[in-house]
């Protein structure tokens, strides 16, 4: 599986964006998908996950209610929408996909995933 994500930019604080993560290879429709994101000289962290029927969403804290994932599997494209951006928000993004025999489970956890895009940098500025 091939992942590319696109939609990074610079916005104000209070911008939106959306990301889009496109799929390859393979279809997505067993696979549960991630947002992770990455600031200079800080780790990696989750920010949302979505199980592959798209029915569970999980959400990082600092970004419940501003950030909505969605994914549509026909188009093997997961999306993150993003409201209310903060500075702090500024980071590279990068979505991963895994497989899952579980159709209505979210992972948080990086260590689990399969694959991985190369990332899109959002910049938020204040």
């Amino acid at each position: 599986v091939q992942l590319v994500e696109s939609g990074g930019g610079l916005v104000q604080a209070g911008g939106s964006l959306r990301l889009s993560c496109a799929a390859s290879g393979r279809t997505l429709s067993a696979y549960a998908m991630g947002w992770f994101r990455q600031a200079p000289g800080k780790e990696r962290e989750f920010v949302a996950a979505i199980s592959w029927t798209g029915r569970t969403t999980d959400y990082a804290d600092s970004v419940k209610g501003r950030f909505t994932i969605s994914r549509d599997n026909a188009k093997n494209t997961m999306y993150l929408q993003m409201n209310s951006l903060r500075p702090e928000d500024t980071a590279n993004y990068y979505c991963a996909a895994k497989w899952s025999t579980f159709y209505n489970r979210t992972y948080g956890d990086d260590g689990l995933y399969d694959y991985w895009g190369q990332g899109t940098q959002v910049t938020i500025s204040s």
